[in-house]
């Protein structure tokens, strides 16, 4: 779905994400503009396994997990887009700056992932992610993710 604002389901994130249950943070795209941004939710369940020690009778999404959910959606940008990934290659996250967390994300949140490139010099991805919960900001970073090519990091043991 290279170009417009259209969406992508599960078969497609898994295509192009090495990451499955329980680490999976995307269940769906609902937006998609090739090379500018992407919007993705994550449906949140008392099932959810990070749930269970995250805190037990207060359970709270970890911050940490949230980035992770931007990142991977940040990912999805950069897999999908036109002039995007190279063949073979892999995207990992790099680096983040300036997390800011707003509000607890808890059981039965639907989170919105909306992550936009911001600069991209081959073979670096600047984003910018915003997670939201019913409109209400719950975490900002900026993304700093690489191309990696996916036969070196498999030798490197990563």
């Amino acid at each position: 779905m290279a170009g417009g604002a259209g969406g992508f389901d599960h078969q497609e994130i898994a295509a192009l994400l090495p990451h499955r249950y329980p680490f999976q943070f995307v269940d769906r795209v609902l937006e998609f503009v090739d090379g500018e941004r992407i919007v993705a939710i994550k449906n949140l369940s008392l099932l959810d396994p990070f749930f269970r020690g995250h805190f037990p009778g207060n359970p709270l999404m970890p911050g940490v997990l949230i980035c992770e959910a931007l990142a991977q959606a940040g990912a999805l940008l950069a897999h999908r887009s036109k002039d995007g990934v190279a063949a073979g290659a892999a995207v990992v996250l790099s680096g983040l700056d300036n997390v800011r967390f707003r509000r607890p994300v808890v059981p039965g949140d639907q989170l919105r992932l909306e992550v936009t490139l911001t600069r991209r010099h081959p073979p670096l991805w600047r984003l910018h992610g915003r997670a939201t919960v019913d409109g209400q900001l719950a975490a900002e970073a900026d993304i700093l993710a690489m191309e990696v090519n996916r036969a070196r990091r498999a030798r490197a043991g990563s």
